[in-house]
């Protein structure tokens, strides 16, 4: 079997913008919860039998206590950030596993969910469905990959090291250097996507990488100022480095068979039906 694993705060991002805006009878924002729904159910439709969604129902999280610059719910739309409550209670109504997350983000619940599920010898491929560049950590050989929908791409191991120049394992390094301006936090200056890869490709991780550059036998432009850098700041790359670093020691489920979906409950056809009937203005608001 496959298991699926869905990054709901993603799609509600990318549906929200990419959809035109439809009000329900109750005068609330519903266009991207549609969208979400209308595509997971396609998913369904298409042969996936073991499927999970993880949100941020809230944005913030642990993280946001450990760098004061980290991600917050602040500057996202009203009209958005309402529509999450919302995307769980219509995806549990449709049967669909849901995994609300509040202490941890939906990124923590995609990577533990991949974990449990790859230890089960029945599973084939778990595919983790979202873009995001956090998430290739969790990537193993062709087991588990990374899928994004919007462009249909599927990184296997083969592909996270064409595509970032590391291996999966290496990632959460390579985002503490490079930084993660969608996560608010900086990385360290002059580490650059290549040097970055370049120095980790032969280290794997930031302990490793010595502290005189003279010793690591790759050529990377102004290594010596990089070293520098990197004795200076690394306080703060090991600080960011466990911000990128996803947990996979959450609890979400015993036995995968509690993914397989089993078809919708009796709420949903009144939830649906409402949706159905939301009035849409016919105005996109352009893609994010």
């Amino acid at each position: 079997m496959d298991v699926y694993l869905v990054d709901g705060t993603y799609e509600l991002f990318r549906h929200y913008y990419a959809m035109p805006p439809a009000r329900d009878a109750d005068g609330r924002e519903v266009g991207a919860v549609r969208g979400v729904l209308a595509s997971v159910l396609g998913m369904l439709k298409g042969g996936a039998t073991h499927i999970a969604v993880a949100t941020d129902h809230v944005i913030e999280s642990y993280r946001n206590g450990l760098w004061p610059g980290y991600k917050t719910s602040e500057g996202v739309e009203p009209d958005l950030l309402a529509q999450f409550p919302l995307l769980e209670e219509v995806l549990a109504a449709a049967g669909v596993v849901v995994w609300p997350m509040v202490e941890f983000e939906a990124d923590d619940a995609l990577a533990a969910g991949a974990m449990l599920a790859a230890r089960d010898k029945r599973v084939e491929r778990v595919i983790i469905c979202t873009p995001d560049k956090d998430l290739a950590q969790c990537v193993q050989g062709t087991r588990i990959v990374q899928l994004s929908r919007r462009t249909n791409v599927t990184l296997d191991e083969a592909g996270v090291v064409l595509k970032y120049g590391v291996r999966p394992e290496s990632i959460p390094d390579y985002l503490a250097l490079v930084g993660d301006s969608a996560d608010g936090y900086p990385g360290l200056k002059g580490w650059g996507a290549k040097s970055s890869a370049t120095v980790l490709a032969k280290f794997l991780h930031l302990e490793s990488i010595p502290s005189d550059s003279r010793d690591w036998q790759v050529k990377v432009a102004n290594a010596s100022a990089l070293a520098d850098i990197l004795s200076r700041d690394r306080e703060n790359a090991l600080l960011f480095r466990t911000l990128a670093t996803l947990r996979t020691d959450i609890p979400l489920f015993e036995d995968v068979e509690q993914l397989r979906w089993s078809g919708p409950t009796v709420a949903f056809a009144a939830i649906a039906a409402k949706l159905d009937a939301a009035v849409t203005d016919g105005r996109g608001r352009g893609r994010r």
